[in-house]
């Protein structure tokens, strides 16, 4: 029939219904509607193709043959949306797809990935592109599905879920620097000792800010080099080059090894948590929210996905089963 419009195809199916249980009552039992309403319509679809579809008894309803070719096509054609619909039902549990996720290093050394082997194994039809970069970029435009960036740095327009509890920031510096230069006990004595300066992502000097609350210090350190890699900044520190302010976490195998020690612990500092952000639209990309997830998991917070406690059934052979 050309140029069916929806009301034309919930009366074909009303059809295949009535064909298939060969009674009126039958199918309007199965699709829960009124044997008169089932009659209305039919009625309607015949005058509309000019064709009658259905030879009606007191005994039994027996489709005639032009009812039969039409039902015949129609079982194909409705057989095909049940399966299209049935693989986005199955994509919905069980993603497929590329997830394109732009991301600093040290949200990607921290969080995507220590998540990625497990992740790729339990869903290996998602592709994973991971672009490390530290410089504030327009996610869309460059066509990325996600970013991951510091809370107070995801734009408002966007779509935002912490991956992290609020992260905490330290000063750190190596025994050997330490030895030479004296340990500060005070947040004014690092603004007479070499710092390792960070240039961040919007291209500005990171300044280091000591303590929680109403006591909190920003300090505008001085030091003898700027890097805006932190793998080079942690390593620039244990090297003894200078104190240097991180994210405890980034440094926590360093710590735990000697080759770093905190300095000023009592002016550690809480800073946002990292965010995984993405447009504001009704429907995520492919795989985002279990990758959201599992990234929240691991760092001890609530999962936000809902996940089936089964696969789903496999859609129906046909519109008639």
């Amino acid at each position: 029939m050309p140029n069916a419009n929806r009301t034309e195809l919930s009366d074909l199916k009303v059809l295949m219904a009535i064909m298939h249980w060969g009674s009126f009552r039958r199918a309007a039992l199965d699709l829960d509607l009124s044997a008169s309403a089932l009659s209305h319509a039919m009625r309607k679809l015949e005058t509309r193709l000019g064709v009658r579809l259905l030879n009606r008894t007191a005994r039994a309803v027996v489709p005639t043959p032009a009812g039969t070719r039409l039902a015949q096509r129609l079982a194909v054609g409705f057989a095909a949306i049940d399966e299209a619909l049935g693989e986005l039902e199955t994509q919905r549990h069980f993603p497929i797809g590329l997830l394109r996720i732009n991301a600093p290093q040290d949200a990607a050394k921290l969080l995507v990935v220590p998540v990625l082997e497990s992740f790729v194994d339990e869903f290996p039809h998602i592709e994973i592109e991971l672009m490390i970069e530290d410089r504030i970029i327009d996610i869309v435009g460059e066509g990325f599905d996600a970013g991951i960036r510091y809370g107070e740095r995801v734009p408002r327009d966007m779509i935002s879920v912490p991956l992290t509890p609020p992260l905490r920031w330290v000063v750190v510096g190596s025994p050997s620097f330490l030895a030479r230069h004296g340990r500060p006990v005070a947040p004014e004595d690092l603004m007479r000792m070499p710092c390792i300066r960070t240039r961040i992502g919007d291209g500005s000097i990171l300044s280091w800010e000591l303590g929680d609350g109403p006591a909190m210090v920003s300090l505008h350190v001085r030091g003898p080099v700027c890097i805006n890699d932190p793998n080079a900044i942690a390593e620039a520190a244990r090297r003894g080059v200078g104190l240097a302010y991180c994210l405890e976490p980034r440094v926590k195998e360093e710590i735990e090894r000697g080759d770093l020690e905190i300095v000023l612990p009592e002016w550690a500092s809480e800073g946002p948590a990292l965010c995984m952000y993405y447009p504001s639209r009704r429907q995520p990309p492919q795989g985002l929210r279990q990758l959201i997830d599992a990234i929240r998991t691991s760092n001890g917070l609530a999962p936000i996905a809902r996940r089936p406690r089964a696969p789903p059934r496999p859609p129906a052979a046909s519109a008639l089963d």
